[in-house]
């Protein structure tokens, strides 16, 4: 089975503690998720980020077709990164790092995404078509409202990349 990598890279003009007090809460996620997803958090979120901390969602990524999303984060260091793990929903593997460090001007905020699809050669074929349009659009949204709220870093350039 293929496993895909997103990476997304992107640099604001603020501080590693207005970054980290922003990315680490999960409950800004429905701030920088796309409205037609249909994103809520079902419970989980209601503690300071911690190793272990099991986040449950709904999410729509189809319309009419509701999906719980279940995903423990399994690492923490404090200011600096964090780790997401899928334990129930749509993905075979989700395995997302989101990292913060400081650079000139202020933060980059780098995610990298390990993904597998279900479904086998079925998935693989969806994967064109469907899932990384879909994952382009969520991670372009999410790229647009972080510069509405932080502002974007001067001579930075954003990106996000598929393998």
């Amino acid at each position: 089975m293929k496993v895909y990598r997103l990476t997304a890279k992107q640099g604001f003009p603020i501080s590693m503690e207005k970054a980290w007090s922003f990315l680490s809460d999960p409950r800004n996620l429905k701030v920088i998720t796309p409205e037609h997803m249909g994103f809520k958090i079902l419970s989980g979120a209601d503690r300071d980020m911690y190793q272990g901390q099991i986040i449950q969602y709904i999410v729509y990524p189809f319309p009419h077709i509701p999906t719980k999303w279940v995903t423990e984060i399994t690492h923490v260091k404090e200011g600096e990164y964090f780790v997401d793990e899928q334990r129930f929903g749509p993905y075979a593997l989700w395995h997302h790092k989101h990292f913060i460090k400081q650079i000139d001007g202020g933060v980059e905020m780098e995610d990298i995404i390990d993904y597998k699809l279900p479904l086998g050669i079925l998935g693989r074929l969806m994967h064109p078509i469907i899932v990384k349009k879909q994952l382009q659009n969520i991670f372009n949204y999410r790229e647009k409202r972080l510069n509405e709220l932080f502002g974007h870093l001067e001579g930075y350039q954003n990106s996000i990349t598929f393998k």
